[in-house]
């Protein structure tokens, strides 16, 4: 199937051909003509399956006509983070290039004044975030009643961070009747119900089992000690052919932490956390889009809707709280039809949080092991041969030369000196040593490559 086959007009289809689509995803293929067709949509779809465009695709054609109104928006979508809302902007600049559309971004962390100008101008889709446009409505600088468009995007992730009542109270406010769309990688229990009260008859598209994870990532689970993971990054970092890698870890200070370390030992990183302005999230964000970086440590704010082409890897360097952001971190590579590799550090202390994601997806994750290394590890020395014995030598040995005498110290009797263990030093003795088996790793050996599941 074809984009010209799903009914969007050919100044769409020239943009999106020339952003270099040609075929559509399954969720794209299916929410695409439900959306020209102005009906109700649930739409569930694992991400990186180009959930975005499904829905910003055939908004821009239904959009085509029409007339702006000062301060009362034609459409609305709401998104649960700046970065995602951001994205979703980038999404309609692209492929609205050939239509005439005006559109405008709400989101916290930038000043007002450019915002409330846009909504005074009259826009066609307001993007935003339910916080800044709430805070806006209470002021009086944005009218409702003229939006006849409205996506919830990324709804289970707007149930987590605690969006729901504000949902509803938008909700509340827009007109009916309306089109409603709503797309979430899961459906949890209440986003079924905002859907349920919310939307007339939707139709129903679920491209993947809810909360399945992409089958274009290979992903494995370390066991490790919490202070050997930082070890083992480097280890992996360097060793299974990353080109590009988004490392997450559960709490700000450990984003910092784990940069400020990478970058000590040489590697070209950069961070984003929620204690960020959003202009520094940003510059951030170019620096790893446009490569000046290629590891990119982030917290949670940045496990979804982030649309990165090429990220080979993803770490998690903690293992989520929450199972279903699991699903959403490793969910940054395998995209768009591409390969991808996600490991997930399994410390003690995160044993219940992996239990729980696998019993949330439904398999196993596998254990990384030695026939999962991407590059060859060295093999053993060959043993040097034992020298022969001095009586069993049939050949005449060549005189040596004899030593020069030294001076004899003095030395302190030998029952005044202290054994090597009371003197603070370690006794080390080379014959307890059992020789390494050929073919056997025999180099630098990361503790993960040692643990008895392997």
């Amino acid at each position: 199937m074809k984009f010209a086959d799903l009914g969007l007009s050919d100044e769409l289809l020239k943009a999106v051909s020339d952003a270099g689509y040609e075929e559509p995803t399954a969720i794209q293929a299916e929410a695409i003509p439900t959306v020209l067709m102005m009906r109700d949509l649930i739409g569930i779809a694992q991400t990186g399956t180009g959930k975005t465009a499904s829905f910003v695709l055939p908004m821009i054609d239904v959009l085509a006509n029409g007339r702006r109104r000062a301060l009362m928006p034609r459409s609305l979508i709401l998104e649960p983070t700046r970065e995602l809302a951001a994205q979703v902007a980038e999404n309609f600049e692209k492929y609205g290039a050939n239509h005439d559309l005006k559109m405008a971004l709400l989101i916290g962390g930038v000043q007002m004044g450019d915002q409330i100008k846009a909504l005074n101008d009259g826009v066609d889709v307001l993007i935003a975030t339910p916080g800044r446009l709430m805070d806006l409505f209470e002021r009086g600088k944005i009218l409702l009643n003229g939006c006849d468009l409205l996506v919830i995007d990324e709804a289970d992730r707007m149930l987590d961070m605690g969006f729901i009542p504000d949902i509803e109270f938008i909700c509340e406010k827009l007109p009916t009747p309306r089109q409603t769309l709503l797309f979430s990688a899961t459906m949890p229990g209440p986003i079924a119900n905002l859907a349920k009260k919310f939307l007339s008859n939707p139709k129903r598209i679920e491209v993947s089992r809810a909360a399945s994870t992409n089958q274009n990532i290979t992903a494995f689970k370390i066991p490790v000690k919490t202070r050997e993971k930082r070890e083992t990054l480097r280890w992996l970092l360097r060793n299974d052919l990353v080109e590009t890698a988004i490392i997450f870890a559960n709490r700000k200070t450990t984003v910092r932490e784990v940069n400020k370390s990478l970058q000590s030992h040489g590697f070209s990183s950069g961070e984003i956390h929620g204690d960020m302005d959003q202009s520094s999230r940003i510059a951030e964000l170019n620096r790893f889009k446009s490569g000046e970086i290629n590891i990119l440590v982030a917290s949670d704010v940045a496990a979804r809707g982030l649309d990165v082409k090429g990220v080979s890897h993803v770490f998690n360097f903690d293992t989520p709280w929450h199972p279903d952001d699991y699903v959403h971190r490793i969910g940054r590579t395998g995209r768009a039809g591409n390969k991808g590799r996600a490991f997930t550090f399994v410390s003690d202390e995160d044993a219940e949080a992996m239990a729980n994601v696998e019993k949330l997806t439904g398999s196993a994750v596998p254990v990384f092991g030695k026939k999962d290394v991407r590059v060859e590890l060295p093999k053993a020395a060959p043993k040097a041969e034992p020298e022969q014995r001095e009586e069993d030598s049939v050949q005449e040995e060549t005189p040596r030369k004899p030593r020069r005498e030294r001076p004899e110290r003095e030395r302190k009797p030998s029952e005044d000196r202290k054994p090597r263990e009371a003197r603070g030093g370690k006794r080390y003795d080379r014959q307890d040593d059992e020789p390494v088996p050929a073919g056997e790793w025999n180099g630098p050996q990361p503790s993960f490559l040692g643990v008895s599941a392997l």
